[in-house]
């Protein structure tokens, strides 16, 4: 089976632009699954969540771990794990550790995930997403499964600075980029 997580989903990912208004980073080789609570488990859940990774479950949108292992909540009873995948099988762990509290599914190949941080990156994202990011509205620790210019993404603020993760599906990563690169055209989008 070909292991997509190693294989870029923004292949064409470059700068536009002659500014720096908007820095890009691909997160390559994160694991990725979804959790979906058992009826009634949820409890249980938060407690192995816990106990095997220190992590809070997060309770409605919001985010909860590090760079290295995050639960973010995208809908009742569900949450986007994300790793950074150093640990092989981390998916397939994921699910023992949670056996009979909780459904997972490995999303690693699905989504293409970008770091984007920079001074512009409020007004660049305004174009296209139909939230409000400002920070009294989304604090760091903030999760949102929403639209950016018609693509389904699950967005999560990192911190204040601001910087904010973006999963988008591999078969939308095309059309998300000739946005992205479009509405950062004005500001200047760099890659790090």
């Amino acid at each position: 089976m070909l292991d997509l997580t190693q294989i870029s989903a923004f292949a064409g990912l470059r700068p536009v632009g002659s500014g720096r208004g908007l820095i890009v980073r691909e997160r390559i080789g994160l694991a990725l699954a979804t959790v979906m609570v058992r009826k009634g488990r949820t409890a249980a859940l938060a407690a192995a969540v816990k106990e095997q990774f220190d992590i809070a479950l997060p309770a409605g949108p919001h985010g909860s771990g590090s760079d290295s292992t995050s639960f973010l909540g995208t809908g009742p009873g569900r949450w986007l794990v994300t790793h950074d995948a150093r640990t092989p099988g981390f998916v397939d762990s994921l699910s023992r550790k949670l056996e009979g509290l909780a459904s997972v599914v490995d999303q690693s190949d699905a989504y293409g995930v970008l770091r984007l941080s920079g001074p512009s990156i409020l007004e660049v994202l305004a174009k296209g997403v139909a939230i409000d990011l400002s920070a009294p509205a989304f604090p760091a620790g903030s999760v949102a499964a929403t639209v950016v210019a018609h693509i389904g993404v699950t967005l999560w603020k990192v911190d204040e600075t601001p910087t904010i993760h973006v999963a988008v599906a591999r078969s939308y990563a095309g059309s998300f980029l000739h946005w992205l690169e479009t509405s950062a055209a004005i500001y200047g989008m760099i890659m790090e």
